[in-house]
């Protein structure tokens, strides 16, 4: 009896330290395919570059947490989130920057998004994002984050129109439209009741409009 149960422990600690070789050190259970969901302008391989995980790599033992660290060094991605997927696939879901201006940077323009964050720099600003021009563009600079407020809040039948966004300080942003005509927009208060008022008076013609306090509005 005591032979047979022993016999029985041996067999146990086989199969379970088995299955453990099997889980955490053989490529049977190794990655074999990353799965890449969510990007549209960052190419999938090099997602699956930057995510650094070889093939085979016991899928168990990834650290899931080093691969999002690494693959958000990525400055167009926004997010990323790594799951595993039995039996032998790395599934890692991103989300890009979408870019909201253009920062001049000496002779080249600085795509940022809506936090301040540079996605990349270009040759040229690209076709309807507005050029942004404050003192000290930067992320969290009360300023630049007022005009970015301002930009996000615009309806889409008026962020085509914009040219230009300038911003003196955080209650003094002005937009410049394609037309050149130009707006004071005041601060990032109200507005829905700017946007809608600022529709309606663009109907007028002029070539200045403040919708700074949406209770009195001029035009010029």
């Amino acid at each position: 009896m005591k032979a047979r149960n022993a016999l029985l422990v041996l067999l146990t600690a086989g199969v379970v330290g088995t299955a453990a070789w099997l889980v955490f050190f053989s490529p049977v259970l190794g990655v074999r395919s990353i799965e890449i969901v969510g990007n549209l302008t960052v190419p999938s391989d090099q997602i699956k570059q930057q995510a650094g995980v070889p093939e085979l790599h016991p899928l168990a033992t990834v650290d899931l947490a080093g691969v999002q660290q690494r693959v958000l060094g990525i400055r167009q991605l926004a997010s990323a989130r790594v799951d595993r997927v039995w039996p032998g696939t790395l599934r890692i879901e991103v989300a890009e920057r979408e870019p909201a201006a253009a920062v001049p940077a000496g002779a080249k323009v600085a795509v940022i998004d809506g936090q301040g964050v540079v996605i990349e720099v270009k040759d040229a600003v690209p076709p309807l994002l507005p050029v942004l021009k404050v003192d000290r563009p930067a992320a969290g600079d009360p300023a630049t984050m007022a005009a970015l407020q301002v930009i996000k809040a615009l309806p889409a039948t008026l962020q085509g129109r914009v040219r230009e966004v300038r911003a003196g300080s955080a209650e003094g942003v002005s937009l410049l439209l394609s037309d050149g005509r130009t707006v004071l927009w005041g601060g990032t208060d109200r507005p829905g009741e700017k946007s809608r008022i600022l529709e309606s008076m663009l109907r007028q013609k002029a070539s200045f409009y403040d919708v700074s306090s949406p209770d009195v509005v001029t035009l010029k």
